[in-house]
């Protein structure tokens, strides 16, 4: 099975309606153009429809961190990269960056954890054994690509001692 690393399948654009009063994307949409964005990285991940309903289990998200570094304003097009950083028996931990699809420009990042779910208790349950292998190959393989500075960031006006 051949990894692309990192998967880079999503697209949108930014849409009209996405505007807010500075005449640039709204916050709260960024959030909505990296949910979409999710939706083909998780299906390549394995957490299909065919997964869901043969399990009985989805995914639901548990944390979430948002970076804004450039502004996107109506119809720009947008591109997506996303990683998956780390899994265990129950959540998977993944990472996403926005770009500018014309001018190549970082416009956003995304990270966070989501926890797989069964749906009749609507409790975290076990990723599924096939999956977790599937997982643990694309893991070895985005393992190698560079670690973002934002993974893991804390929100803060000044830099913890000793951090950054």
């Amino acid at each position: 099975m051949t990894i692309p690393a990192p998967f880079a399948e999503a697209t949108a654009e930014v849409l009209p309606a996405w505007i807010d009063n500075n005449g640039h994307m709204n916050v709260g949409y960024y959030l909505v153009a990296f949910d979409d964005a999710t939706v083909p990285f998780f299906r390549w991940l394995g957490f299909t429809r065919e997964l869901r309903e043969r399990t009985g289990g989805s995914t639901f998200a548990l944390e979430a961190h948002l970076t804004y570094a450039r502004e996107v304003m109506a119809g720009d097009p947008l591109r997506f990269e996303a990683r998956l950083l780390d899994f265990d028996h129950k959540r998977v931990h993944y990472y996403q960056e926005m770009f500018h699809a014309r001018d190549g420009f970082l416009a956003a990042t995304y990270e966070s954890i989501s926890s797989f779910v069964d749906m009749s208790t609507r409790r975290t349950a076990p990723i599924p054994e096939e999956l977790a292998g599937r997982l643990a190959h694309i893991l070895a393989e985005h393992r190698k690509l560079p670690r973002p500075w934002q993974v893991g960031h804390t929100i803060a006006t000044r830099p913890a001692p000793g951090g950054r």
